[in-house]
């Protein structure tokens, strides 16, 4: 199964998070210019690691011309197989909106010139959606670049509109999805269609049923599969072949011999 989405960097012992439960692959996400950096070095040491490059949007005072340039270096290294985590986050601090903006068009044109498919953070405040309206606004402009909206929150709108944007967008379903109160994340995922859904942990982050409260493991992907398939009335194991599938598909993925 494959992890398409955790920090495994921020982990105390990365190597032995790798082989939990029978992971054979996952995408290290590397969300600031240091984080993209060890992101790398983890995809370089471990054949069962890929990493993404980018600036995520909490992090936009690291926004800078040599900040930029580091990773655009990185963007082309072999192992690194999509850009960001990029997007909006209105949670922390609304008033960044113009920095987040920037560092996230730069990220798509980023991910367009290197033909690889952008991660996207998407977070509001309760009761509020201007981030979840903000990214659809840009990516208006850049219907061609492929995305992944990980994490993703269950907002109908930007539901609607990946799901219109084409099968070059995919949901990213994550340990929250088997929280009660999750209900709209829960719908989303039981409807969606099948080549849309992607499975994550975001680790060490958003530990799921029945590990709530606990540090997130690239391994405990298996209970938000498990979860979803229940959701489905589907084998766990036929979810487990198409959502890998959709991974692959999403980040170029070499098909396993």
């Amino acid at each position: 199964m494959i992890d398409s989405h955790t920090h495994l960097d921020y982990l105390d012992d990365p190597a032995s998070a790798r082989g939990e439960l029978g992971l054979s692959a996952m995408i290290c996400v590397g969300a600031s210019p240091q984080h993209a950096r060890n992101a790398v070095a983890l995809a370089e040491q471990f054949s069962d690691v890929y990493a993404t490059v980018g600036l995520h949007p909490t992090d936009t005072a690291e926004d800078s011309p040599e900040a930029r340039a580091q990773l655009e270096a990185l963007a082309g290294h072999p192992r690194v197989v999509g850009i960001g985590e990029s997007g909006l986050d209105d949670y922390w601090d609304p008033t960044k909106r113009a920095a987040q903006q920037q560092a996230f068009e730069w990220q798509l044109d980023l991910a367009r010139r290197n033909g690889k498919t952008l991660v996207i953070h998407t977070r509001d405040q309760a009761g509020q959606d201007s981030a979840h309206r903000g990214v659809m606004d840009i990516l208006n402009a850049w219907p061609d670049v492929p995305v992944i909206l990980h994490c993703f929150s269950g907002h109908q709108g930007l539901l609607r509109f990946g799901l219109h944007r084409g099968e070059h967008t995919f949901f990213g379903f994550a340990g929250n999805t088997t929280y009660k109160t999750a209900l709209d994340i829960q719908a989303a995922a039981r409807d969606l269609p099948l080549s849309r859904l992607l499975l994550e942990t975001d680790a060490p982050f958003l530990a799921p049923v029945p590990k709530r409260g606990k540090p997130n493991r690239p391994g405990y992907v298996r209970h938000t599969l498990n979860f979803i398939a229940a959701l489905r009335d589907m084998d766990p194991a036929d979810l487990e072949r198409a959502t890998d599938e959709n991974t692959r598909r999403a980040y170029h993925l070499p098909t396993p011999q």
